[in-house]
């Protein structure tokens, strides 16, 4: 079970802590905790909207493939610590991971 400390750029939001089960994608994680992170393609590696950044704990991850690089590489505002959530499956074992959620408010279907 992963301990994930959720940050959000969105100054109307609190941090929260969630747990989830290895294996899961951190997007799952978010979704079943009730944790609102927009995902326009349906979690398919095919959009930005479910854009984070790992700022710890990035070694709880499966690494990140050409296909979600080219992904982030479009993304609003990407850094190095930059992720698709949906593509963020989670290793076996346990451990902390801390993200933070960029600003959703630009993101057209923008919900939340």
């Amino acid at each position: 079970m992963y301990t994930i400390k959720v940050n959000f750029e969105e100054k109307d939001h609190e941090s929260k802590e969630i747990q989830v089960e290895e294996g899961l994608s951190i997007l799952e994680g978010l979704i079943l905790n009730k944790i609102d992170l927009n995902h326009n393609c349906g979690a398919v590696c095919a959009c930005t909207t479910c854009h984070i950044y790992v700022e710890n704990g990035n070694d709880h991850i499966e690494e990140m493939s050409d296909k979600e690089e080219d992904y982030v590489d479009r993304a609003a505002n990407p850094r190095l610590e930059s992720r698709l959530a949906c593509q963020c499956f989670l290793d076996k074992g346990k451990g902390t991971i801390e993200i933070t959620i960029p600003d959703q408010s630009d993101i057209i279907g923008h919900e939340h």
